[in-house]
This record gives C-alpha cells, structure tokens and sequence, in this order.
C-alpha cells in the first residue's frame, strides 16, 4: 500500500515529520488535536511537504532520513515542494527534456548514448509516450528541472506488465528530494495501470542513481559489468526492480495510460 511522507509547519515555525496512508485526514487530526503529541497547542498548522511513497517501507525509510536533516535542509525540502510544480509533460516541453538529456549525453557516462535526436524527435516521443506510459517533469522557476518517465522493457507479448523507468535531473537540480519526489509519482502512476514490475538499468558506478533506487525501494537484480565503452574508458551496468504488484494469478489488461481517470492523476500528483 502507497503511503505518505510528511512535514507540518506549526505557529512557532517548527516542522513536524511522520508518515500516514492518508494525508488529509492525519494533517486533520492533527489539526483537530488528535494528532502526535508534539502538534497539540502549536496550532495553526499546515502541510509544509508531502511526499507519496510506493509503500510502507520506503515510507519509513524516508521519514527516517528527514528527521536527520538539519534544519536548513528541512527548510529547502519545503521550500522545494511549494514552489516547485510535478506535472505531467507536454509536447512543447521536449526543448527543456532535451537539455537535460543533452548534459548527460554529451559530459557524462549515465546514458550510453553518444548522439542525441533533435527537437522535432523528442517533440513526437513525448507526445508518443504519453499515451502508453506517464511522462512527469518537475518544474521551477528557471523551466524544467527534471522528468521521469517508463517504457516498454521488453518487446515480447509476455513483458506486456513489465516496464523500464528513466529519471534525469538538471546537473543543478540534483538533490533536495526532487528524485525522489518524481520517482514516487512514477510508480504510483505506473501502479494505478495494473503494471506489475518496473526495472531501472544505472550505468556502473553511478553512486547516486544507485542511492535514489535502493532508497525508492527497488533492490538491485543484475551486474553486468564493462558491457559499454564511453569516454575513453568501459563501463558496467546494474540492473534494478520494483515490484509494483504481486504477480498471482491471470493479470488484466494494462490500462494505457489515456484511459487512467485525470482526477486520480491530480490527486497523485499534488501529494507528491
């Protein structure tokens, strides 16, 4: 079950963190006195951060990591949140995409590739995209921050509930829960179409893509090592799962993601 990561802000300025399945009524019984015992007399309060999580445990692994943040941190976290929109992606957003993508392609070893299509290309993938899988982007001030998104990970029939996740971040976007805060809306998404299985592939090493995964939950499955040569020098993989949904009995259909209810999208998105 999906669950929740959150701070209040009470009267005093101070922030309070826990986890909940369902955000609006905790932040009301908080609200209402019945919250934790720390919230009781601190009112007014209100949502600083909200963060949904695929489940129980990755949930409380990331209220475990917020409340070692130092204040400051805490501070840019909900500052982040606020300010900062998740939404689905749009084809006129594929200039800002493609940047990102570009910095990786072109200065580091992330993506394998060593050329990258032009804007009229990744224009008709994100529009293509869209209609099978989500397509997030993270936006700020400055455009785009980050986008994650999943395709097929397998052509064959039977990989029909399998998918392949992709995340990049702009090199000055890095940190302040803002991976987390897309791969949490990701599979959430993904979760809601009936999929059953997500994989990450990381180029090796790579220690902070590896940090984002193990900390959304996924476990890693597969090393293969120096199976790509970038840069002067030979790279390995590693490959990650995520299991979205326990695989008994006959799965149904696999909802395109046009046919997912917007409102439910919405809902997913502004808790994230």
């Amino acid at each position: 079950m999906s669950a929740y990561v959150y701070l209040i802000r009470c009267k005093d300025d101070s922030l309070y963190g826990g986890y909940t399945t369902n955000v609006d009524r905790r932040l009301q019984q908080h609200q209402c006195g019945k919250g934790a015992k720390y919230t009781r007399g601190r009112g007014p309060l209100s949502l600083a951060y909200c963060q949904l999580l695929p489940d129980n445990s990755c949930a409380l692994r990331w209220e475990a990591h917020l409340k070692k943040l130092p204040r400051e941190k805490k501070l840019q976290l909900c500052q982040n949140w606020q300010q900062e929109q998740l939404r689905l992606a749009q084809p006129q957003d594929s200039e800002g995409i493609r940047a990102i993508y570009q910095y990786y392609v072109e200065n580091t070893p992330a993506t394998f590739a060593y050329t990258i299509p032009d804007g009229e290309s990744y224009q008709k993938w994100v529009a293509q995209s869209l209609a099978d899988y989500p397509f997030l982007v993270l936006e700020g001030e400055g455009g785009i921050l980050g986008f994650a998104c999943a395709h097929r990970w397998r052509e064959r029939e039977a990989f029909d509930w399998s998918v392949e996740t992709t995340i990049y971040l702009a090199p000055t976007a890095t940190g302040g829960g803002r991976g987390i805060r897309l791969y949490g809306a990701l599979l959430a998404l993904l979760k809601e179409q009936g999929l059953y299985q997500a994989y990450g592939v990381v180029t090796s090493p790579n220690p902070a893509s590896e940090a984002l995964h193990k900390r959304i939950g996924f476990q890693q499955l597969a090393y293969q090592p120096n199976c790509g040569f970038k840069q002067g020098q030979w790279y390995g993989t590693t490959t990650w799962g995520y299991t979205l949904c326990m695989a008994e009995g006959i799965p149904a259909p696999v909802k395109p993601f046009f046919n997912i209810d917007p409102q439910k999208i919405q809902q997913i998105l502004s808790h994230c």
